[in-house]
């Protein structure tokens, strides 16, 4: 079974991405992981605050990545893996496809305007060479009909 991983954020790109995961899963009898990411908080010399504020961060992350996953219920998909995960972005999707081996790609959006993002410039640059499976980078202008056909 192809499991394809998308990174779940509050960009358009990453609605983009897992929009043709979710078809491409759906084509090929594959599953999902939905993996939204927690950036590091900067330090708070007050403990209690800086606790307050990380558990924001991941409850936000996670409302971010449970609507998704109940998006595609609705739409008749599987019930996706979903993650929430705190900590640099690169390297805790790395961790994940270390934990994963059945990922069979990664699965990142690209902006419609501008450049790359962090993900999507290190998983097709530098760090491509060291990757367990293929990365999918899918361009933001794609509409519903494009992702259909496509995937």
């Amino acid at each position: 079974m192809r499991v394809y991983l998308v990174i779940i954020d509050e960009t358009e790109e990453a609605l983009v991405a897992l929009q043709f995961a979710a078809r491409r899963a759906a084509k090929t009898d594959g599953a999902l992981h939905l993996l939204a990411l927690v950036p590091p908080q900067p330090f708070n010399a007050f403990g209690g605050v800086q606790a307050t504020i990380e558990e924001e961060a991941r409850a936000r992350a996670e409302t971010l990545v449970t609507a998704a996953a109940g998006n595609l219920l609705s739409q008749g998909a599987k019930m996706p893996v979903i993650a929430v995960r705190m900590g640099e972005d690169i390297k805790i999707v790395r961790q994940y496809l270390k934990e994963h081996p059945e990922v069979s790609a990664l699965v990142l959006g690209a902006a419609k305007e501008g450049g790359p993002g962090p993900l999507v410039a290190h998983f097709t640059g530098a760090g491509l060479g060291h990757m367990p499976c293929p990365v999918f980078v899918i361009p933001g202008t794609l509409d519903a009909d494009a992702i259909e056909r496509l995937s």
